[in-house]
């Protein structure tokens, strides 16, 4: 069996997850005590989760380029997340790659006419269906960067444990109850563990 378990996350998602697309495909790869784990191992994973999000329409194929694509924007996002949750600029070298990936495929805008009077929508985007996957991920995490909730961006506390999520309120520390239990449990070992008695000679 390989290092990396091919399965289901076990951690369920982390708060911000399911309002930022970027940020669940940043969590998509991350370290447990237990091991790691890479949730897109494969073309079939990336074409999998890209088009559960609605990034890719079901005829769109993915091949083992275009996975590797998404996992490198994967760790673009990462490195300037984490970064950023630090409070420092990210490397140049991540800034510029998120760069590529928004001007890969450009916006089209269209004017449309709905019961409140025109329009102006965006409608499609031009390029291959990766390039427009990868465009719309790096959008949704420079809007998630330099929107309101940027600032609760933050890594899990819970020792171990490398995912990213958006804190709810302040005094929020991990990404998951799993996590946070875990960390409840070791408080609770530290502070009842009896010392170990030394043998007598």
């Amino acid at each position: 069996m390989d290092a990396v378990e091919r399965l289901a996350s076990p951690q369920g998602p982390a708060p911000g997850e399911q309002q930022y697309a970027s940020l669940a495909l940043v969590n998509t790869a991350f370290a447990l005590p237990g091991g790691p784990y890479e949730g897109l191992p494969d073309a079939a994973a990336a074409h999998g989760w890209l088009r559960e999000r609605g990034l890719i329409a079901d005829r769109a194929s993915v091949d083992e380029d275009g996975a590797r694509r998404v996992r490198a924007l994967r760790d673009t996002l990462k490195a300037i997340f984490s970064a950023h949750g630090e409070g420092e600029p990210p490397a140049e070298e991540a800034l510029g790659q998120l760069n590529r990936a928004l001007a890969a495929a450009p916006a089209v805008r269209e004017l449309t006419w709905t019961e409140d009077g025109p329009e102006l929508t965006l409608r499609h985007r031009a390029g291959g269906a990766v390039d427009v996957a990868l465009a719309r991920l790096a959008e949704g995490g420079a809007e998630l960067l330099t929107g309101r909730e940027g600032a609760k961006l933050s890594a899990c506390g819970a020792r171990g444990c490398t995912r990213l999520f958006i804190r709810a309120h302040a005094s929020r520390r991990w990404c998951s109850d799993r996590c946070g239990n875990r960390v409840r449990a070791a408080r609770h070992y530290a502070g009842h563990a009896r010392p170990a008695t030394r043998a007598t000679r």
